[in-house]
């Protein structure tokens, strides 16, 4: 009863929670990051994965991470057993996170259900990472 009712929780509150428009083609992806001059954020997760949901179900609603979201990042949602993805990629524990730049180039990435607090300090770490990629790039 607990579960039905947990699940019931987690429709409802994907329903009323906050839009993302999320990819499912990892090339479309690319395309569309080259277009919007922007990074991607891909999201790596699988069916039977609770802390996937509990995450699309807090963190994903929070609004101030949306709105930085949007503004950055094209979205790309993998599911691992049935979307396409490069070999390169690690998928077998989810939910997993990638940031990556319009070509493809992984920025930054970890693994796990983060709160709000701790996914806003990982989006500085990409921020910072990403700036020293950068730098790297002009000096050479």
């Amino acid at each position: 009863m607990i579960k039905v009712v947990f699940l019931a929780l987690m429709y409802l509150s994907s329903l009323f929670g906050a839009n993302l428009d999320w990819n499912n083609d990892y090339n479309k992806a690319l395309q569309e990051a080259k277009a919007q001059k922007k990074d991607i954020y891909m999201f790596i997760t699988s069916a039977d994965c609770r802390w996937c949901r509990k995450f699309e179900a807090t963190t994903l609603q929070d609004e101030a991470i949306l709105q930085r979201l949007k503004t950055q990042y094209v979205f790309l949602h993998i599911d691992r057993d049935k979307d396409y993805m490069p070999e390169h990629f690690k998928k077998k524990r989810v939910p997993r996170h990638y940031f990556l730049r319009e070509d493809g180039t992984i920025i930054y990435s970890f693994l796990g259900y983060w709160a709000s607090e701790d996914f806003v300090s990982f989006l500085q770490d990409v921020d910072k990472r990403r700036k020293e990629q950068d730098k790297n790039k002009k000096e050479k």
